[in-house]
């Protein structure tokens, strides 16, 4: 009985507060309105005089914007909240799409370059068996986010090179054991110089790179790894941190590659026109003039892509639409690949842009 008499009670004090704010409601409307009726008649009175009547406009103004303004303000802050109630943000690999339809979509025109287009991805659809497309965020880490994505949902293998060492480790030893102490100028994207910090911060990007390889890696469920891949990629800091690492490697890979061109050693052909570049005449310049900027300002050169095949350990063969019917419609990286590399594909319309090509099965 007692709790009977409490939930009468509270439903009456509940009903009372909602009474009080229809109450408040309604006399802030009627205050409005007599306000408004105020004005309305004084304007009414006084319409020769015209300072008057413009002083009037504009109280009225105020006065009907007001509530408008904090209706507003109330609406922003709730979409606010909605749209920062999770840290991940959209998916930057984009679900598959049939790859006519996309065509179809994306190149409506009639204008030559519109047909080139059409013809080229006619090509791949009929005499590659690529059904279908994956569209892929085109900011400046695109070439890195469609090479990686599809090395990661793959499962495939990490490099013979890096299983051989801790990647981990590699920054320090850079800087204690070859003096490479200029690496504090790294820029992560576009975030720019950090100083000795830049070290510490490799080695998390290092880190996140080898546990997400060695976990998907790992996973024979094809679903489940889709599923972490659609995750992994939705995260936005764990992302780049995977495009910081796979960029650092490549710069210690140049940089062996550089001790081996002093010593007379071995190293891949395409080194030679790496290092031939004004712009790129050694690591440093190469860190300073190209590496930094990819993330930022620019995204991997015709140079850096044999240097991204060359690291992954991967033959990466690009479908280049907009060269249909040259030599160069199909270009390879780096054209010298072991023969246990792993091949992925790439689709590109204009050589910054990647998308992710789906073969049919």
């Amino acid at each position: 009985m007692g709790e009977s008499n409490n939930l009468v009670s509270g439903i009456s004090t509940q009903n009372d507060s909602i009474a009080a704010a229809v109450m408040k409601e309604r006399s802030e409307a009627e205050s409005l309105k007599t306000a408004v009726g105020v004005v309305v008649n004084f304007l009414w009175m006084r319409l020769n005089k015209p300072i008057v009547i413009g002083v009037g406009i504009l109280v009225l103004t105020w006065l009907v914007m007001r509530r408008s303004c904090l209706y507003l303000r109330h609406v922003l802050k709730c979409c606010q909240r909605r749209c920062f109630r999770t840290p991940f943000q959209k998916n930057s690999i984009d679900q598959k799409v049939d790859l006519m339809e996309y065509v179809v979509r994306e190149w409506k025109g009639t204008t030559e370059a519109a047909k080139l287009m059409k013809k080229g991805y006619r090509e791949v659809y009929k005499n590659h068996n690529i059904k279908h497309i994956r569209r892929v965020r085109g900011d400046n880490y695109c070439a890195l986010r469609a090479t990686l994505f599809q090395v990661l949902i793959r499962g495939l293998p990490l490099p013979t090179w890096i299983k051989e060492q801790d990647i981990v480790k590699i920054p320090e030893k850079l800087l204690y054991s070859q003096g490479c102490n200029w690496i504090q100028q790294y820029s992560f994207g576009p975030e720019k110089y950090t100083g000795i910090n830049a070290f510490g911060k490799l080695r998390k990007c290092l880190e996140m790179l080898k546990s997400q390889w060695n976990e998907m890696n790992s996973i024979r469920d094809q679903e489940k790894r889709e599923e972490m891949c659609k995750v992994l990629f939705s995260d936005e800091d764990k992302e780049y941190k995977l495009y910081e690492a796979v960029k650092f490697l490549m710069l210690y890979l140049v940089i062996e590659f550089y001790e081996e061109m002093k010593n007379g050693g071995n190293f891949p052909g395409f080194v030679t026109f790496l290092f031939a570049r004004d712009t790129s005449s050694d690591p440093l310049s190469f860190m300073m003039n190209h590496l930094n900027h990819i993330g930022d300002t620019g995204g991997l050169e015709q140079i850096e892509m044999f240097l991204l095949g060359y690291s992954l350990e991967l033959k990466i063969r690009v479908f280049r639409i907009s060269k249909y019917k040259t030599e160069e419609f199909q270009s390879i990286y780096p054209e010298e690949y072991g023969r246990e590399w792993q091949e992925v594909i790439l689709l590109t319309e204009d050589d910054r842009h990647y998308n992710i090509p789906v073969i049919a099965k």
